[in-house]
């Protein structure tokens, strides 16, 4: 490993690099994987080339942040103006829990950070917080499926995609542990160069997790095409695609959909788009402050009367009768 690592170190004769100095903002629930996924890529580039990054965590507020596990984490400082005078990166790191409410003072302080230069990154859902605050407009990103209709909501000349992280300009948006992960090595091989990203892999390397929707029984393989045709429906939720429209974007016919659908999934495409759109409007009503209407709309139902039909039948009660989680 000595010797094979050898290339990956900076040569001596080059002038040193300057420290890049990442910020991690921990909000409540954040995804400790993706976290973690990021931060070790930067620990793993200092131990190649020592001191290449630096990083400190930060809350909204003093004391403990509750990660997405549970386990209690102490940030090194409360976020504020003075803070991000000595960043570079600062990186949103929320979950699958997080709530996704407008937080005025994050928006001026991420607005503010954008200002000076920094380069802005979201995990999970952490690109929700950068398109409440107006930094996402004209840029593409990537944030987890549950979370994008109502991104596309909030920001609505945002480009969400279906990829697991995207790296636009100066903003970086990752939808998964793993796209965190594969973001960070994408973020580091524009600073330094590709023989470094090597090395990181080489060390790092692990049976990435896959976090789909799919999940067919062990004995069934799910084809390409199928995936294809599912993150199509993913990213559409909003404004549901025909299943012509369907067809042709994913280079088949429709008769070949549907019997990928039901030798695969057992299902029929309609059936699964919409009970991709149902429960996506569960989550939008139990953790989010949006009205019924709103959400609705966000997961592409024509109107209040078939959206509490559709509701009534998939989970047995009415949509008004859904318990808000949100604090």
């Amino acid at each position: 490993m000595k010797g094979k690592n050898l290339r990956y170190l900076d040569d001596p004769k080059k002038t040193p690099s300057a420290t890049t100095r990442a910020g991690f903002l921990l909000l409540e629930h954040f995804s400790l994987p993706a976290f973690t996924q990021f931060l070790d890529t930067l620990v793993t580039a200092n131990l190649l080339r020592p001191k290449l990054f630096s990083s400190r965590t930060f809350g909204l507020q003093d004391g403990e942040v509750t990660s997405d596990l549970g386990l209690v984490i102490r940030p090194d400082a409360r976020l504020e103006l003075s803070a991000l005078k000595d960043l570079d990166l600062l990186v949103i790191c929320g979950g699958y829990r997080t709530e996704l409410k407008v937080i005025e003072a994050l928006n001026s302080l991420l607005v503010t950070a954008a200002d000076l230069g920094l380069t802005l990154a979201g995990l999970w859902n952490g690109a929700w917080f950068l398109g409440a605050a107006g930094l996402l407009e004209g840029y593409h990103c990537a944030i987890h499926p549950e979370h994008r209709p109502a991104l596309a909501e909030i920001s609505k000349v945002t480009h969400v995609t279906s990829e697991p992280f995207v790296v636009d300009r100066q903003r970086l948006t990752a939808s998964s542990p793993s796209g965190a992960f594969h973001m960070a090595l994408e973020w580091i091989k524009a600073l330094h160069d590709k023989a470094l990203v090597e090395g990181i892999e080489d060390i790092l390397s692990f049976e990435e997790s896959r976090y789909r929707r799919i999940k067919p029984s062990p004995h069934i393989s799910v084809s390409a095409p199928l995936k294809e045709v599912v993150k199509l429906m993913d990213a559409n939720l909003e404004e549901p695609l025909e299943m012509e429209q369907l067809a042709v974007y994913a280079g088949r016919s429709r008769r070949q959909i549907e019997r990928l659908f039901k030798e695969q999934l057992g299902t029929t495409p309609q059936r699964y788009y919409l009970e991709l759109r149902i429960t996506e409007a569960r989550r939008l009503l139990q953790h989010t402050e949006l009205s019924q209407v709103e959400v609705l709309v966000a997961c592409g139902f024509v109107s209040p009367s078939h959206f509490s039909k559709c509701y009534s039948a998939y989970f047995g009660y009415r949509p008004s009768k859904e318990k808000r989680l949100v604090k």
